[in-house]
């Protein structure tokens, strides 16, 4: 049998990003909190947080493969994670603005009964449309900024804002999903087999 995956985290947007890609998971998200109060890099800091989440579940569901992703968005160098409010969320998309930046995605995937663990980080580079005031709040008063790193989302009305992406889109939506579907088969956790018709 399969090891049951546990997935270590509330976000929407990875559960569907795991749901399309056909793999079956239960959320078990544990109540840590995000450290950013640290002086580490854009990496580092995504690695530390994934690695707080995935452990923290491992320690109540030992038997289970625990997958855990933190995702940050960095621009000059300075660190952009969930705005606090609504004015900080367009604080963040007028910095944003016309300009390219990084979203890093850190991943951390255990076994803890069978002492077995693997992270891996996706970086992408995501180039901005110049938003004026009235583009920004035309965006917001669709999308939730509260929980999403640099308070935007790839996915849904993205493309309104975003000219283009370089490297993984899904690792900019939550989930660098090429690297992962790999990394999940070495702990035997891959994709429901779907039964295709044959020809007549």
């Amino acid at each position: 049998m399969r090891p049951t995956l546990l997935l270590a985290s509330n976000s929407p947007r990875r559960r569907e990003l795991l749901l399309e890609a056909g793999i079956d998971f239960e959320i078990l998200a544990p109540k840590v909190a995000e450290r950013f109060d640290v002086d580490l890099t854009l990496r580092e800091l995504t690695a530390l947080n994934a690695l707080r989440k995935a452990m923290a579940t491992a320690r109540l569901r030992p038997k289970h493969v625990v997958l855990a992703a933190d995702t940050l968005v960095a621009i000059d160098e300075r660190i952009l994670g969930k705005p606090k409010d609504n004015n900080e969320a367009v604080a963040m998309l007028q910095r944003l603005s016309g300009r390219a930046h990084e979203v890093c995605t850190s991943v951390f995937i255990c076994h803890l009964s069978e002492a077995k663990s693997t992270s891996f980080h996706e970086i992408s580079c995501v180039q901005f449309c110049r938003l004026d005031r009235e583009r920004i709040g035309n965006y917001l008063a669709r999308v939730n900024p509260l929980d999403k790193a640099g308070a935007y989302a790839a996915q849904g009305f993205g493309s309104e804002i975003i000219q283009r992406i370089n490297g993984s889109y899904t690792n900019v939506v939550g989930l660098p999903m090429e690297k992962t579907i790999a990394a999940l088969a070495e702990f035997g956790v891959g994709a429901k087999s779907v039964r295709r018709g044959s020809n007549p």
